[in-house]
This record gives C-alpha cells, structure tokens and sequence, in this order.
C-alpha cells in the first residue's frame, strides 16, 4: 500500500482481523465474527460477544502489561476461530483415529473440557515452536560463538539480524504452499474490507474490490516490530552462560512484547514520517503474507465486518 492511501483513510479502526481455513474473524470493541464459506456456498456466521480478561484484574490492562495480555488472549481466540472453520473442512483435519490417551483424556475431562485443552495446547506449541526457532536457535547459535565474538553489542546485532532474515525466509516459504496462498487471498479481503470501512464507504464487493490489500496495521507489522525491539531489549543480556542467556532472553519476552505494542499503538494513532518508516518492512513483507481475493473471500470479510462494526459511531476508533 502506498503512503498516501494510508494518509487518505477517513479515520483509523481498532476492528482487525485474522484469515482463516475460507473464512475470516473480525474483531470489533465488543464483539468479535466468523465467517467461514460453506462447502455449499453459503456463509456461516458465528458472532460472540467479547469479555476481556482487564474487566476482572484492571492491572492487566496497564500500559506494558496489557500488550502480552492481549497477544495471549488474540492467540486463543484465533486458535479457536481456526478449528471453527476447520470443522467445515474436514480435509483440513487430523484425518488418523484418536490415540489411547487422547480417548483417555476425552473421558476423564468431558469433550468440552478435551477441546479447550486442546486449544491451549495448540496456542502453546505455536508459541513454543516460534520462540524456539526465531528466538532460542539464534541465541543459542551465538551464545557457543562467544569466543569468536567476544563483543557483547556486536553479537546481539548479528543475532537480531539472522532471526530476522530466518523469519523472512519462514514467512517466504510458507506463501508458496496452495493451502496457505487461499488464506493469505483471506489475509487480503480482511485487508481491503477495513481499508474501505475506514474510508466511510458502502461495504460493497465493488467498493471493497478496489481497495489496497497491504494495511499498516497488520499482525505482520506488529511480528517484524517485535523482532527489532528484541534486538534492543537484548543487549542488556551480559552473561556469559549460554544457557543463563537462553533463560533472561526468554524471561525478557513479555518485556519485548509489552513495548512492541505500545509502539504500535501509538504509531497506529499517528500518520507521519516515522509511523511511514515504521510500517514500511511490515507492508513489504505483506506482499507474500496477502494476496489479491476473489469475491466470495470478500463477502465473508464484509459479513464479519457488518457483525462487529459498533452501534455507537466512532466507538472503535483509535
């Protein structure tokens, strides 16, 4: 998306949004939606009303604290959202029997119950595997190269860049599978559909169709973001054991996170030199985290738009 869309958007929504298995989740103040396309062509629509955790402990909802809080809850109700609509696609899921302890494990706490920890056990997998790969493998790489580095800064600065370039090449690959190309075509109608909300015009196919697919205030953003503040962070890991290094870097994580969002928060309020700087790598990686969709993709996204858009005008905005 070029500069001057961004600047002409009539104002700047806090509805986002998350691709997935042919449908989309939108989420709004209140409310959040899924739409997911049927087999048979029609669009199944789930609204639920939203309940943050920040209503019952108001400390979770302190600056610094909040952005981790937030990152955690968005990944369970995303991980939720996917299984949703993977239900509509059976190819799509574990197609093996269920093994003797996952039947043991049914029984003892009830198919309600094995679902949320199933969820849970996905969000913490995927947490595990992308610390595991963009954080603990290069730190663990350059902590055993301390002797060759022997400067601290100097080897933070190496670190920060390879898990950056280890994350573009993951981000790359997966763009190129068929599968993932049809959720990034979703990644792109939830792009296009809040770009034409925000531009206070009809939410049409024909409107949504002629929006930009690259928006500045993306998860991809927000991801790239969390890479650079981590180089920051970081450098005040001064210890010498590997491993002692592995636990503070792990330790300084929600730290990462924390900041990251509060950045974006404040960038995503703002339209000028360095919130165009700041959103320029993440618009560039959305050229292979979006793709252009097709009209039944942007139905979906307008339908889980229409679900979440609040009575009460100005509502959502930043």
């Amino acid at each position: 998306m070029s500069n001057q869309s961004s600047r002409e958007a009539c104002f700047r929504t806090t509805i986002g949004g998350q691709a997935l298995i042919e449908g989309i989740l939108m989420r709004g103040p209140e409310k959040q939606a899924i739409a997911v396309r049927r087999p048979d062509g029609g669009i199944e629509l789930k609204v639920e009303e939203l309940h943050l955790i920040k209503e019952k402990y108001p400390i979770l909802g302190l600056p610094f604290i909040r952005g981790t809080v937030i990152f955690l809850d968005s990944m369970v109700k995303g991980v939720k959202a996917l299984m949703f609509s993977a239900e509509f696609y059976p190819e799509y899921e574990d197609e093996q029997a269920p093994s003797k302890f996952e039947t043991w494990l049914e029984a003892k706490l009830g198919t309600e119950k094995f679902n949320q920890a199933l969820i849970y056990l996905a969000v913490a997998l995927g947490i595990a595997f992308s610390v595991g790969l963009f954080i603990l493998l290069p730190a663990l790489i350059f902590g055993l190269l301390q002797n060759v580095i022997s400067s601290f800064l100097v080897r933070n600065l190496i670190e920060g860049v390879v898990r950056i370039v280890l994350f573009l090449l993951y981000v790359i690959v997966c763009s190129q599978q068929s599968d993932i190309r049809r959720v990034f075509s979703y990644h792109g109608a939830e792009h296009k559909t809040i770009f034409c909300y925000e531009r206070n015009l009809p939410l049409t196919v024909e409107h949504v169709r002629d929006m930009p697919r690259h928006h500045p205030r993306c998860g991809t953003s927000f991801l790239f973001v969390v890479m650079v503040i981590a180089i920051l962070v970081f450098s005040v890991v001064r210890v010498k054991n590997v491993f002692a290094q592995l636990l503070l870097k792990l330790l300084l994580l929600p730290v990462v996170v924390g900041i990251t969002y509060e950045i974006n928060r404040y960038l995503g309020r703002h339209d000028h030199l360095l919130s165009r700087v700041c959103a320029a790598p993440g618009l560039w990686m959305q050229n292979f985290t979006t793709h252009e969709p097709d009209d039944s993709m942007m139905e979906c996204a307008i339908a889980a738009m229409k679900a979440v858009i609040p009575e009460k005008a100005g509502q959502d905005a930043w």
